[in-house]
């Protein structure tokens, strides 16, 4: 009952005041506090939204190129000791008259001026210099500065087998690729498969290393053309593709149309 006599008595006073207004008089009119203006809302939100919190973001991950394929090391000709018959070119620089090209006897000797007779049999390349140096700055130069390279090697060999033209057991003279060992067999056959050349190698403990090489790509300077050592055994492969198709009707009826040789 109270309370409704409350709302009663505001809504006079409210109707009151309303009259006033229109008169053009500001009554001084304070309101109960059952009719004040509503308290304000218990904080249930902020007036600004807080910022959500950032979804983690995935851990960058670095791209690893896929890891090359290498072969263990190997035998190179830095390692080649000397045999007889080789072909040596002996420079002294800075002394023109002492430059020879000299073939190794049977015995492992070359002859040079002023020093004479030099056993270079079973020596690196390397330890021969450094011999051809001592017994020139013994008795005849200061420092002499000396440079040998071995342009044919007699006792060593490269074996080419499979689709080429003249497969067999061939003599290294002086330094050889893979592309020049291809070219001494003849060429590729017919057949053959140019993009996986197989190529074996003994590495220092004697185990037997296989590298597969592309010889389009060698041949057109994408990869590097690699170099031959002695006991070497280079494998062409037949191409299975061009077997198949050689062996096939359709290369029968090839060959009626065309009879040139596959």
């Amino acid at each position: 009952m109270g309370t409704l006599l409350g709302l009663v008595a505001g809504n006079a006073a409210w109707l009151a005041a309303a009259a006033c207004a229109a008169d053009g008089v500001v009554p001084d009119l304070k309101l109960s506090p059952a009719l004040s203006a509503p308290a304000p809302l218990a904080a249930t939100r902020s007036s600004a939204a807080a910022p959500l919190a950032e979804a983690p973001q995935p851990a960058a991950t670095a791209l690893v190129a896929p890891a090359q394929q290498t072969v263990a090391p190997l035998s190179t000709l830095k390692d080649y000791r000397i045999g007889a018959e080789d072909l040596l070119e002996v420079q002294v620089f800075g002394v023109d008259t002492l430059s020879r090209t000299v073939r190794v006897n049977s015995r492992g000797i070359i002859s040079l001026p002023l020093i004479g007779v030099v056993n270079v049999g079973g020596s690196t390349a390397q330890e021969a210099e450094n011999a051809i140096a001592a017994l020139l700055a013994a008795n005849y130069l200061q420092n002499p500065q000396v440079s040998l390279f071995i342009k044919e090697y007699t006792n060593q060999r490269v074996t080419i087998e499979g689709a080429v033209n003249k497969p067999g057991i061939y003599p290294l003279r002086g330094e050889t690729t893979l592309l020049r060992s291809l070219a001494i067999a003849g060429g590729q056959a017919a057949l053959s498969d140019m993009n996986e050349v197989l190529l074996f190698r003994n590495d220092a403990s004697g185990k037997r290393l296989v590298q597969v090489y592309d010889v389009e790509r060698i041949r057109k300077g994408e990869i590097d053309d690699p170099t031959v050592v002695n006991d070497d055994v280079i494998v062409v492969n037949r191409s299975k593709t061009r077997v198949m198709l050689k062996d096939s009707t359709f290369r029968d009826v090839l060959d009626t149309l065309n009879p040139a040789r596959w």
